[in-house]
């Protein structure tokens, strides 16, 4: 028993000396759709669906993810897509080029390009945007522009409070409202 722990002991030492990763970190290694290069491991291709806390179905994909195993709480996305249902059954589909997702604070950050599009006829673009997951508040602090049949809002920021129900918009607020055709026809008669 005393000779089995100390060559356990002995094992545990000589792996930690020799540090297996270190020879890894210098070629980059090819495992199917993961690369290993450094201290970084990249999947290619990552998907996640599941429900909200309110039941509500979601599907998350990337072209690839990306993880430093020196800061595991991060990971980096490119080429975000996902679909999300709609508290009245809509669908919403969200594009972005590039993001970051803190696991520790379940915080999305977005970045460049970003598209939310709904089946309910509008369409949302944006340079950034901060997703509280846990809360569903989202925050961007760069300019917003919000199109849709009945018009346009842009404004310098944007707060989605309360898993949507507060949309607030602030800073060079400027609402276009499209007439409709049925605003039109009462207009003729008055």
């Amino acid at each position: 028993m005393p000779a089995t722990i100390v060559v356990a002991l002995s094992l545990t030492w000589l792996v930690s000396w020799l540090d297996p990763l270190k020879v890894m970190a210098k070629l980059p290694v090819d495992v199917g759709s993961m690369v290993i290069s450094g201290t970084k491991i990249t999947m290619a291709a990552p998907k996640l669906s599941g429900y909200t806390r309110d039941q509500r179905w979601y599907e998350l994909n990337a072209a690839a993810a990306a993880q430093d195993i020196t800061k595991p709480d991060f990971v980096e996305l490119s080429q975000v897509r996902a679909k999300v249902e709609g508290q009245d059954k809509s669908t919403m589909f969200l594009s972005a080029r590039d993001g970051t997702f803190d696991r520790k604070a379940n915080v999305l950050t977005l970045n460049n390009d970003i598209s939310l599009k709904s089946t309910t006829g509008y369409e949302i673009r944006l340079s950034e945007a901060v997703v509280d997951t846990a809360s569903g508040e989202i925050v961007s602090n760069k300019p917003v522009e919000v199109q849709s049949q009945q018009g346009t809002i842009t404004s310098e920021r944007l707060e989605v409070l309360k898993s949507g129900e507060v949309v607030r918009f602030t800073g060079n607020v400027i609402m276009n409202l499209t007439a409709q055709p049925d605003d039109a026809k009462a207009a003729e008669k008055r």
